[in-house]
């Protein structure tokens, strides 16, 4: 029996919706596996700037760090979107949790479940047997350097930067990652205009002379974006900085059919944190339409990469594949051949999951 206590951060949107269902799904492999799991939960993003003031509260950020793992919802709401002026921003809580915690290593699996191979815009025959591993550096880059306003506020700045260590320690994760599946690693930058890049390519060269049996290859982002689309299958680990992993990722959620479907873990050297990559999507909030199934699989990836608990993690996934192919699908993964009583809402498809644990 292990016993482990784990933060539940639902945060803003649908957050608060899936996460629920994740916590159901975590209670249910407690009880399965005879393991002793404890909860609290805590404020981030909106509607912690409502009751405090603050996008990221001390006592949230303490409790985090007193957690063996972090299960986290989404942060955003429509009203700071067109207010840039806002001093205080949700967004701001995310990147003070990633700092504060040193999440530097942001893992996102992009893995396409057949059953969904028509959910997705790409044809089948392109997609099929796509099984993508991203490593997205999360506490460097444009989001962390140097920025404002200067000419009278007519001129904005944002300064992407990054040092060896930075580069390297995430690069490493990489390596090992690729070690232990085909041995290909892809390195993206954009090292032909930019000089953040070139840094980050020397290092993952250097670090390429201490994993003789990893093949990498060196790709602008520019022609990543369009590889993905045209041959995902090509890509096995992929490893590349904060901004242009952040906007290579959400372009692969298209292999899986949906954000919905894709989970995350954002690590370090102390607590992870476990979330789904879509937002807050507050057209859907309240509505028991959200997609929980990339809360459910980011429970997987907490239970294997944090506990290290390798069973319980593939009872999780393998709940979710069955649910798939008994054909229940919620709205986001549905199209026209799908049964309209088989498109169930949030509550109803985590029930189905929890069924099959």
């Amino acid at each position: 029996m292990a016993k482990k206590h784990i933060l539940i951060v639902p945060g803003d949107g649908i957050g608060q919706e899936v996460t629920e269902v994740g916590k159901k799904v975590l209670e249910k492999i407690a009880a399965k596996f005879g393991h002793d799991f404890t909860y609290d939960e805590a404020l981030i993003g909106h509607v912690a700037i409502e009751a405090t003031g603050d996008a990221l509260p001390a006592e949230t950020l303490e409790k985090m760090k007193a957690s063996d793992a972090v299960l986290f919802g989404a942060v955003g709401h429509p009203k700071y979107d067109n207010d840039p002026s806002a001093k205080v921003r949700p967004e701001q809580g995310l990147l003070k949790m990633r700092k504060e915690l040193g999440l530097y290593a942001n893992l996102r699996p992009i893995k396409l479940f057949d059953e969904l191979l028509s959910a997705s815009s790409i044809k089948p025959e392109i997609l099929k047997g796509a099984d993508i591993l991203f490593f997205r550096e999360l506490t460097g880059d444009i989001y962390f350097g140097e920025k404002g306003r200067k000419n009278n506020g007519d001129t904005a700045y944002d300064v992407a930067e990054y040092s060896r260590y930075e580069v390297e320690r995430i690069g490493r994760k990489a390596f090992e990652a690729a070690r232990t599946r085909k041995k290909h690693l892809v390195s993206v930058d954009k090292a032909n205009v930019l000089e953040s890049s070139r840094l980050w390519r020397e290092e993952i060269q250097k670090l390429a002379l201490e994993y003789p049996d990893v093949t990498v290859e060196y790709q602008f982002v520019d022609a990543t974006a369009m590889l993905l689309i045209k041959d995902p299958k090509r890509f096995d680990v992929v490893v590349t900085a904060n901004l242009f992993g952040d906007i290579l990722t959400d372009e692969a959620s298209q292999i899986a059919g949906s954000m919905g479907m894709l989970a995350s873990a954002s690590i370090g050297d102390g607590t992870g944190v476990y979330e789904p990559i879509h937002g807050s999507a507050h057209d859907i909030t309240g509505k028991g339409l959200a997609n929980p199934m990339a809360s459910v699989l980011s429970v997987a990836l907490l239970l294997d990469i944090s506990f290290g608990m390798k069973a319980e993690s593939e009872v999780v996934i393998n709940a979710v594949d069955q649910v798939l192919k008994k054909g229940f699908r919620t709205g986001d993964i549905a199209d026209e051949t799908t049964d309209k009583s088989m498109i169930l809402g949030t509550d109803a498809i985590g029930e189905e999951i929890l069924k099959l644990i």
